[in-house]
């Protein structure tokens, strides 16, 4: 048996399903090659969606599965794939998905990962339909110019194990800090996995973007993540800085009705309603920054977006942010300043504002968007012009090197 490195383990309840699903078809995930897709093609590993159970359905090549299945080997050697990732960057954790493979998943499996630059990628051959096919010579011939069997284990050999049969997920995480473009999946020797998710934060490569464009400073997709809010009753604040438009409230941040609101509600003079209370959440910016537009989306929230918002930044170390985790966020109110005032909200709108920013020229590298008294907002575009200071202490590494904790978990 192969010696695979000691790094990818096992953990039970893993914090970085929060972050960004690097891999998913809805971000531009896509799968490159897979040796067999006889039951069921390597693309259904990439869905959005969760995995589901037909069972009465079956195809010309046998039951239809929602996931990869390959056929029973009877040739040497074993089955794998390779996907690109959509989302570029630092991998934190796998999810390796066997929901409804009862009898037919692959027992064992490995990932491994490479960081490709794009002018040096091979031409693959497009896949097409491949339900009750295998990789052709050809496709072995133009997938081996990657040389994926020398790629970096982010995983070893590892038996996977079942739960419900609705619900079998099996969590890995990673502490590489390296940026990743593709991976590959190694099941050993044959069977089915329903979703592969990769977990982490995405990484831009800043140098290349040019300097008169304003850009997302805090998408998800180039670095940015949220490290603190108060509620989430449906989904994560990572989804209003997630990649392209929302496609239901589900991806989205919604957070619980304040059981603190007036029994019968008024506004002031400026029409904002009088409340008590309010929700935020606390965003890194994926780039040290001026942000100059801010643009609040309450697409598919038709009765339930908040009635107002606002908008603060700050500038912290990350060894501050680290403490600022542990106090949830209450940080003295000098250190917070205002990139958008107390601002009427209107439902399923997109809303842009300049940022007092504007004026100030302020670099942030945090901020925290209040919103009154609850509800929900689908995105949050902070456009602006990364910063090239340094903001670490000089003790410090002389750069900024982002990513989210595992141990933000304190703030679930």
């Amino acid at each position: 048996m192969m010696d695979f490195p000691k790094e990818g383990t096992r953990i039970r309840i893993p914090d970085f399903t929060q972050l960004i699903d690097m891999a998913s078809e809805s971000v531009g995930g896509k799968v490159l090659f897979s040796t067999d897709d006889f039951f069921a093609p390597a693309e259904n590993l990439i869905k959005s969606e969760s995995p589901m159970f037909k069972e009465h359905e079956y195809t010309e090549f046998g039951k239809w599965m929602d996931g990869w299945e390959t056929r029973r080997k009877r040739i040497p050697g074993h089955d794998w794939c390779i996907v690109k990732l959509g989302v570029q960057g630092i991998i934190r954790g796998f999810d390796v998905d066997i929901s409804y493979f009862l009898g037919d998943y692959a027992p064992r499996i490995s990932i491994q990962a490479a960081n490709l630059e794009k002018d040096k990628q091979p031409e693959i051959p497009q896949r097409g339909l491949r339900t009750g096919s295998a990789a052709t010579p050809q496709e072995f011939e133009a997938i081996a110019k990657l040389k994926s069997n020398n790629w970096h284990y982010l995983v070893p050999m590892t038996e996977l194990k079942l739960g419900k049969p609705a619900s079998s997920h099996n969590y890995f995480a990673v502490n590489s800090l390296q940026r990743w473009t593709h991976i590959r999946l190694n099941i050993f020797p044959d069977g089915g996995i329903a979703r592969l998710r990769v977990y982490g934060t995405g990484q831009k490569d800043w140098t290349l973007a040019d300097p008169k464009e304003p850009l997302d400073l805090v998408a998800i997709s180039s670095g940015g993540a949220c490290v603190g809010f108060s509620n989430a009753l449906c989904g994560h604040p990572n989804n209003i800085i997630g990649v392209g438009k929302a496609k239901s409230m589900a991806d989205g941040w919604e957070t619980a009705r304040r059981v603190d609101r007036p029994p019968i509600l008024k506004n002031d003079e400026n029409g904002i309603l009088l409340a008590q209370g309010c929700e935020w959440a606390v965003f890194r910016l994926a780039h040290p920054g001026v942000i100059t537009q801010i643009e609040i989306d309450t697409e598919h929230f038709k009765g339930n977006s908040p009635d107002s918002c606002k908008l603060d930044g700050c500038v912290l170390t990350t060894h501050e942010e680290e403490i600022m985790m542990r106090r949830k966020w209450i940080l003295p109110v000098h250190k917070w300043k205002p990139l958008l005032p107390i601002t009427k909200l209107s439902p399923n709108e997109s809303h842009s504002f300049n940022s007092l920013t504007l004026e100030l020229q302020d670099v942030i590298t945090h901020v925290r968007f209040t919103m009154s008294p609850d509800g929900g907002v689908s995105r949050l575009r902070l456009k602006g012009y990364p910063s090239s200071i340094c903001l670490l202490r000089p003790r410090e590494k002389p750069s900024l090197r982002f990513s989210v904790k595992p141990g933000f978990r304190e703030n679930l």
